[in-house]
């Protein structure tokens, strides 16, 4: 354990303050929001140059989510949400963090500050390196770095005692040479950020569908008759969503909002970028909200596919769409066997849902063909998350709502470029097609066995089997489950690197040496090769477009990550005597040699380099939107699951982790979640009152929160006690704070994703 108290997760209160629950979203405060935090950080004139060009065409992408832009005309007004300007602001601050920062502040010091006070010190502005046994971070420069990594990787026994991890931020050209690199290091240890998010959608509509990704395009929502979300707060994680619900409600469209909390952003919306938003007239936007409890989810559905059974019966052929079942379906035998046997008053009871509210969605479903159903980690971070998924395209095969327009699967992916990370080979499990491309195109055979996924890393690195651990961006300590076990982990290490544009509190849990490498940020002017170069990034929709840098960097010591792979390479590969077979000088070049590469690879890049060059780029091919299925029999899958039952004892409660409105993933940039009514304060609890009652607390009580999973006691202390209208047995509380609590080996089967959706916990009152 560390000697180093809270460094983890430290038990800092602030003086919280509770107001009421919003129920409009958007709107006025938002604005006022989003400007007051851009222009603090940044000025009037940097700030507003930045926002103009965000997320529009031949601008920049934003860094935060990854909901597409509009293929027709964007918003000359604001192209951003409220979080994404935030976002923006965090990158484009002029605050910097200089040597002598790092001098006058120890790691130990650090590392007793929160979250927010850590990311609010500014951009990183140099090389740092932390000696061996070191208290403070000191300059090294970029040379330097670049030789003790490549002679910690080559003294290795073995590569895959190294780790390369990935971020959603990372652009396309940066994550295609970061696999190409450790590939031809000679590892498939490739974790990244989906392993802990959408993995199980990508392994469900993988088997299901023939393709990990979403089906609909952003028009889709705009013709649909049904909207379905499930486990997703987009108000706070995607809410540029809300202005294409608000546009497919306009349009005739019916919203089945499904998820424990009743989420501001999902029942009301105020449009900034219309003068009645402004005033504060909003859009209702859910007509149906289904407050499920935790896990839920698959009882739900399946609950609604046997009453829409029963409706098929009394008009065969009017509900299900029995011509698309028989031409482009099998198992339906089997999942309609299974169907018929399974008790809806036992579905009911375990999505907490009475009957008539069931049967209330199956009613609007009934008659509806142009289905969409959404979803995010409210649906992948549970054990059974691949099932759910697959009972999802159960639903939707059903219904023949898949390859025709506003109807299909709408993953909503967090990380913006998440999704195109993973399509030009961030996978820890490739694809041996994928493999032998590049082997094909580069000349060299790369490793073909499986490597690590984030869980499997974080136990390698505890059990002394990997030893060097690179991240290309991202905060993994604070991202990954059972914090205390993966900060050991990390301590377990030789050396640990982090490819960061702020400080984090990855940087202050480290190995016995650790080095910080600073990059240049979506909005930074990027000169490598000595001209402007640019990047690019794939949506949750499939659309590749460029991403151009158009203000100077806060500092002249700041390096691309392009340009950092490459330097890696050279310092690695290029010190073994067979050298290397890729020639790393001209990618350092012209970005444009890298899409050459990735088009002769991947396929779906055909003219890489002239269609993203088109304003608003181009869409990757998706097989589902054709309704073709790239299953190895041509056809979709049904999927037969059972219902799991989790059985509470006495005092127990069934936790999820959350976002609140002022973050992004684990970046933290305020202290209020104005729509749910905490303001000042992050260490919360949400509990239905009389669960409340009956654990013999009052509301503004402060808890320590405990999970005893495997028989190792993990708490979270000091957590406020916040009444909410939440489902009994139900919690909430905010990560990263919590992340403790969830256990390394508690995981979905199939995606090994961590569940973060589902702890059982006890609280007790804090001493």
């Amino acid at each position: 354990m560390s000697n180093e108290p809270n460094a983890e997760n430290p038990d800092i209160l602030y003086k919280f303050h509770k107001g009421p629950i919003k129920h409009k979203a958007v709107g006025l405060p938002a604005i006022i929001s989003s400007f007051r935090h851009t222009f603090s950080q940044a000025g009037i004139a940097r700030s507003l140059k930045a926002l103009a060009r965000v997320n529009q065409k031949g601008g920049f992408d934003c860094p935060s989510c990854a909901w597409p832009d509009p293929d027709d005309e964007r918003s000359g007004i604001a192209e951003y949400c409220e979080n994404g300007a935030k976002a923006i602001a965090d990158e484009i601050t002029t605050k910097k963090l200089t040597p002598e920062f790092f001098a006058k502040n120890a790691i130990k010091d650090l590392a007793g500050q929160t979250d927010k006070d850590i990311g609010s010190h500014g951009r990183i502005a140099q090389p740092m390196y932390l000696p061996k046994g070191a208290t403070h971070y000191q300059p090294i420069s970029w040379e330097d770095a670049f030789s003790r990594i490549g002679t910690a990787l080559n003294g290795l026994e073995n590569p895959n005692q190294a780790i390369f991890y990935t971020s959603g931020r990372t652009s396309n050209e940066a994550a295609f040479l970061y696999q190409l690199f450790a590939r031809e290091y000679g590892t498939n240890n490739l974790p990244d950020c989906s392993n802990m998010c959408h993995e199980s959608s990508g392994v469900a509509l993988t088997e299901s569908l023939g393709l990990g990704k979403g089906s609909v395009r952003l028009d889709d929502l705009y013709v649909a008759e049904v909207i379905v979300i499930m486990g997703q707060n987009p108000g706070t994680n995607a809410p540029r969503m809300l202005t294409a619900l608000e546009k497919a409600k306009h349009n005739g469209a019916t919203i089945i909002s499904v998820n424990p909390l009743p989420e501001t952003g999902l029942m009301s919306f105020r449009n900034p970028q219309h003068v009645k938003g402004i005033l504060g007239i909003a859009t209702p936007l859910t007509d149906l909200y289904l407050p499920i409890k935790l896990n839920g989810d698959m009882a739900l559905l399946q609950a609604i596919e046997l009453l829409l059974w029963l409706e098929e019966q009394k008009a065969p052929g009017t509900v299900f769409d029995t011509g698309f079942i028989r031409d482009h379906t099998v198992g339906y035998g089997e999942f309609l066997a299974h169907l018929k046997q399974i008790d809806l008053s036992e579905l009911a009871e375990a999505c907490g849902l009475s009957i008539a509210d069931i049967g209330k969605a199956a009613a609007i479903l009934k008659d509806k063909k142009r289905i969409i159903v959404c979803w995010a980690m409210g649906l992948t971070q549970h054990t059974n998350a691949v099932d759910t998924i697959k009972e999802v395209a159960n639903l939707l095969l059903l219904k023949g709502s898949i390859g025709k327009p506003g109807a299909g699967t709408c993953p909503v992916r967090g990380h913006s470029n998440v999704q195109g990370d993973r399509t030009v080979g961030i996978w820890e499990k490739p694809k041996p097609a994928f493999l032998q491309s590049l082997e094909k195109v580069f000349g060299f055979r790369p490793p073909y066995e499986h490597g690590y996924d984030v869980v499997d890393s974080i136990r390698a690195m505890h059990e002394g089997k990997a030893s060097v651990f690179f991240a290309m961006g991202g905060n993994f300590l604070s991202a990954t489950p059972d914090t205390t076990y993966t900060a050991m982990a990390l301590r377990q290490c030789s050396l640990t690197v982090h490819v960061s544009t702020k400080l984090n509190r990855s940087h202050l849990v480290h190995g016995e040496e650790a080095l910080i490498l600073p990059c240049l940020a979506r909005s930074d002017r990027d000169f490598t090769g000595g001209s402007q170069q640019f990047v690019s990034c794939e949506n949750s929709m499939g659309v590749v477009q460029s991403s151009e840098g158009i203000l100077n960097p806060v500092s002249t010591h700041l390096m691309s990550e392009p340009a950092i792979v490459c330097h890696l390479a050279k310092a690695t590969l290029g010190k073994r005597p067979q050298g290397s077979v890729v020639n790393w000088d001209r990618y350092l070049a012209s970005y444009d040699a890298i899409r050459e590469d990735i088009e002769k690879t991947i396929p779906g890049f055909e003219s890489y380099n002239l269609r993203v060059r088109e304003p608003g780029g181009f869409y990757l091919p998706n097989p589902n939107r054709e309704g073709r299925f790239a299953t190895p029999d041509q056809k979709a899958h049904f999927n037969v699951a059972k219902l799991t039952h989790i059985p509470l004892e006495s005092g127990q409660l069934m936790m999820m982790t959350v976002r609140s409105h002022d973050q992004f993933n684990t970046t933290i940039y305020g202290l209020d979640d104005r729509y749910r009514g905490v303001y000042n304060e992050r260490r919360v609890i949400f509990l239905n009152e009389q669960d409340i009652s009956e654990q013999g607390l009052k509301p503004g009580d402060v808890v320590d929160i405990h999970n005893d999973h495997g028989g190792i006691r993990r708490t979270a202390h000091r957590f406020i006690v916040i009444p909410y209208p939440i489902p009994r047995s139900c919690a909430a509380t905010y990560y990263p704070e919590t992340n403790v609590l969830v256990p390394i080996d508690t995981v979905a089967a199939k995606s090994n994703t961590p569940v973060s959706k589902l702890v059982i916990i006890r609280i007790e009152r804090s001493v």
